[in-house]
């Protein structure tokens, strides 16, 4: 009877599951697909605790379908297909609903076993629910991503975890022994990082840990109980955000003494070094981009390096590059030229390309004027010739506007040569 509180009040039912309205609520956009048993596969993104493997058991018994689970950090590829086998015979002449295969921790899955799931997944064999901490995007392969619908699971907000203590203390058999008060749960909630399984964790420990009946919950006795009243960094819980906030706000705004002060909060807690670094050649592009084309080899050279590198070397190369970061010229002026470029695409459509400007490998195409009244630039004075490249429905917008730094004046006063008053530079 060593079953953690977690567990013990695990809901079992759409009703009790707690938080995710935006999923599972009234509205959200998997309440009526999980009602009605058309369940695609799935990729459920979020921190720890937040209620992922949960929403899967939930999905399962709903749905009424054979459910089986491997863990990442266990399972082989010879497990994936032996669990594959007992699903597509559960699934076969006796159902018409597809099994359930749920895999916790899919991150961790190589590229060889997130292959050997593709067949199964894609001949309907089994419906696939993986649960993952870190971002798809870079941690499933594309073939298998394409597959699936991504739900992004948040952490649980003051009231959840409230409601999340109260289920807790109702309807438990082993804390409904004792009489618990909650004067004080701002220690325990801020422990907890948004983490609905943590918090019980910690809620259970204090619980047990008083010998007398009645239990009265303060911020004081919460920090006693624990041994690690504050935690420096945690990669899965909500600190993981706000310091990589910190560090990327840090360079953002030129301080290079807080982004490494950030870096090493990030180091002593482990993060991964990968993450760190690609979020670097993510800001070296967005907040320097022209204004120092060479963060961005810089911020790529560093990604590189600590993948070749790892720890603890490359805490050394990750400060270099986040020091230079910090200390380069700052510019958004290519980041807000693209969001404005896609934002009049949705507008306009798919506008015809000039004629001037298209391709004419053929001379029927030649004949119908593909091509026609085409200068190369090479051939003219400076490399130059005005042409018109946009559409002509959007002749003279301007998405890119240089920003104001050494590098970027000097290309808008380029520019300005070319198009004169065109673009407004």
């Amino acid at each position: 009877m060593n079953e953690p509180l977690a567990e013990r009040i695990r809901p079992k039912s759409l009703e009790d599951y707690i938080s995710q309205q935006h999923l599972i609520g009234p509205n959200g956009s998997l309440t009526n697909q999980i009602k009605n048993g058309v369940i695609p596969s799935l990729i459920f993104w979020g921190p720890p605790g937040t209620g992922k493997t949960t929403l899967a058991n939930i999905i399962a018994h709903e749905s009424q379908r054979p459910f089986y689970t491997l863990s990442a950090i266990s399972s082989g590829v010879k497990d994936v297909r032996e669990v594959i086998e007992k699903a597509k015979q559960s699934g076969g002449l006796f159902t018409s609903k597809n099994p359930i295969l749920f895999i916790d921790e899919i991150h961790r899955f190589s590229k060889s076993q997130q292959d050997s799931l593709l067949g199964a997944v894609e001949k309907g064999w089994v419906t696939l629910i993986g649960a993952t901490t870190e971002n798809p995007s870079f941690e499933i392969i594309p073939a298998l991503l394409s597959r699936c619908q991504v739900y992004v699971l948040n952490s649980f907000g003051k009231e959840d975890l409230e409601a999340l203590l109260d289920r807790a203390m109702t309807t438990d058999s082993n804390l409904k022994k004792k009489k618990i008060e909650l004067k004080e749960t701002e220690a325990l909630l801020r422990l907890s990082g948004g983490d609905g399984r943590k918090l019980l964790n910690i809620f259970e420990l204090i619980v047990n840990s008083e010998a007398q009946e009645k239990v009265v919950i303060t911020n004081e006795l919460v920090l006693n109980k624990v041994q690690k009243n504050t935690v420096l960094y945690d990669k899965t819980g909500e600190q993981h955000y706000d310091i990589i906030s910190a560090f990327i706000k840090s360079i953002r705004g030129s301080d290079p003494n807080a982004a490494v002060y950030w870096l090493a909060r990030m180091i002593e807690g482990g993060e991964d070094v990968k993450f760190i670094a690609r979020r670097m050649v993510i800001l070296a592009s967005e907040d320097i981009g022209n204004a120092n084309p060479t963060a961005l080899v810089m911020a790529n050279t560093t990604f590189q390096a600590v993948n070749t590198i790892g720890h603890p070397e490359a805490r050394i190369i990750l400060s270099q590059c986040a020091t230079y970061l910090a200390s380069s010229p700052k510019s958004n002026s290519s980041y807000m030229a693209i969001n404005l470029a896609q934002q009049k695409v949705r507008e306009t459509g798919d506008l015809s390309v000039p004629m001037a400007i298209r391709n004419a490998p053929t001379k029927l195409m030649k004949d119908l004027g593909y091509g026609k009244g085409y200068g190369y630039a090479h051939d003219h004075k400076d490399s130059f010739v005005d042409l018109e490249f946009l559409p002509d429905e959007i002749s003279g917008t301007s998405f890119y506007q240089p920003g104001n730094n050494a590098r970027e004046n000097a290309m808008r006063e380029f520019l300005k040569k070319r198009w004169k008053d065109k673009y407004g530079f």
